[in-house]
């Protein structure tokens, strides 16, 4: 198995992900080789919360021109997980 901070890479903070914390679904960046039993793990690993499911989708990448130079963004593989009802994540811990 692999290491769990390997697996979640870092949280990913928009105002789309902030209105799905409302109904207790947090969104990662995750490895592009794991897979959803392995990012499910790793969150209770980490965060010591029970996952009920986890959705998953490759983003793609977008073009963009800097000047004269066209190219495109990174690809990068998203996880949106589902806690238990009553587990929460403190994402920004002071």
């Amino acid at each position: 198995m692999k290491d769990p901070r390997e697996v979640i890479i870092r949280p990913v903070i928009t105002e789309h992900s902030y209105d799905l914390m409302e109904n207790n679904t947090y969104t990662f960046e995750v490895a592009k080789d794991s897979n959803k039993v392995e990012i499910a793990q790793a969150i209770e690993a980490i965060f010591n919360a029970k996952v009920v499911k986890v959705n998953t989708l490759n983003v793609k990448p977008k073009p963009k021109r800097v000047r004269y130079q066209a190219g495109k963004t990174r690809t990068w593989k998203k996880a949106m997980v589902t806690l238990k009802e009553g587990d929460t994540i403190e994402i920004f811990a002071s």
